[in-house]
């Protein structure tokens, strides 16, 4: 396996995209985009792809993307968990991208990526039910031939960006296999419902299908191998920005600890805090080693992805989730307000932690994976 050091042009993309992102989008608009249905800045989005590349930073050069590798990806994911982005970078430019590179359907790819390796497509994967299950094995949502085309009958639940989605892959049953397929929003049949959630800058939706047109990706029965690889791919990518976000929640508490006085000294001078954030440092830094070797891993296609994986993701999801926590009790009484941001990420560390499946989902899945 290649080098886990950054390289110089990693570097290079990780300053840019934290400037970027410290720019024009701010934690003051992400409250803002909180209050709205879809939490996306377009004006934003449409930079990110047009002038810097991110939508399509891993999509190959021939299907109109940067070219480059999931290792640079999960750097771009990292500074957006560390800003708590809302856009849908992860829905459109990992589930929905990595599921078409997946299939073997070339001529979707060549119709379908460029778009998304643009901005100018916002797509995502609808895989879950209402069972909540990140088990795509448990797809009840129907697909039938007719003529020409698909007929999808069903519902899809906790669907990432799926009110905002121009273009929707769809996982559903077909001729007893699981199968893929693709619909666009504007298609009749297809009703939207965006869902409360606890983390108001991530935005879920249910979708209901009845009779829906929809396009086959790739050959029936064949969506099972492509959502192991998407799914793999995915628990990394999330874990990246779970990373990004423990890491920024932690400065938090630390500069915090430098000017807030008790007793005429810097709170951080106590030896109680002091252990604290040293347990939150070893955390971070041993998840942030974690992420890149995983990142690595995909990014060379090694066959110990799927293990690895499920090993980040429930890593990553404590690991941030106690951070953030720590955080608010390390801020005191004015970290459980609404005003200041350490509930922000208190929040996206809780939807991050369950998103995927969480810790003991992925423990077993690992326990399943090499027959425990």
């Amino acid at each position: 396996m290649t080098t886990l050091g950054a390289t110089a042009e990693q570097e290079e993309l990780r300053d840019s995209v934290r400037r970027f992102l410290a720019d024009r989008a701010p934690l003051t608009r992400v409250r803002e985009l909180m209050e709205t249905e879809d939490g996306t800045d377009k004006g934003v989005w449409e930079q990110a792809g047009s002038q810097l590349g991110l939508q399509g930073i891993a999509i190959p050069e021939e299907y109109g993307g940067a070219g480059f590798t999931f290792a640079e990806q999960a750097i771009v994911l990292e500074e957006l968990g560390a800003a708590l982005y809302g856009g849908p970078f992860l829905a459109s430019a990992v589930l929905a991208a990595t599921a078409l590179l997946a299939s073997s359907d070339e001529a979707a790819r060549r119709d379908l990526l460029p778009a998304i390796a643009s901005g100018e497509t916002i797509a995502t994967l609808a895989f879950t039910e209402d069972n909540g299950s990140w088990d795509p094995s448990t797809t009840r949502l129907f697909a039938a031939k007719t003529g020409d085309g698909w007929r999808l009958d069903g519902h899809k639940s906790f669907v990432l960006d799926g009110g905002s989605a121009g273009l929707i892959l769809v996982l559903g049953v077909a001729d007893g296999g699981l199968s893929l397929f693709a619909v666009g929003a504007g298609s009749a049949g297809l009703t939207r419902t965006v869902l409360p959630t606890l983390d108001q800058t991530r935005k879920l939706a249910r979708l209901e299908f009845d009779g829906v047109t929809a396009r086959l990706i790739g050959s029936v029965g064949d969506a099972a191998a492509i959502m192991d690889r998407v799914l793999d791919t995915a628990a990394i990518a999330l874990a990246a920005e779970q990373l990004g976000g423990a890491q920024r929640a932690f400065d938090m508490a630390v500069e915090y600890s430098k000017v807030r006085h008790q007793f005429g000294r810097p709170i951080g001078s106590f030896q109680a805090l002091k252990h604290r954030m040293a347990d939150m440092l070893l955390e971070v830094e041993s998840l942030r080693s974690a992420v890149n070797y995983a990142a690595a891993a995909v990014a060379e296609g090694a066959e110990e992805v799927p293990i690895i994986a499920s090993l980040v993701k429930a890593y990553a999801s404590e690991t941030f989730f106690h951070v953030a926590a720590e955080n608010i009790q390390i801020h005191g009484g004015i970290g459980f307000t609404w005003e200041h941001d350490a509930h922000l990420y208190f929040k996206r560390a809780k939807s991050s932690e369950l998103f995927l499946g969480d810790a003991t989902y992925h423990r077993e899945r690992l326990a399943s994976r090499i027959e425990l």
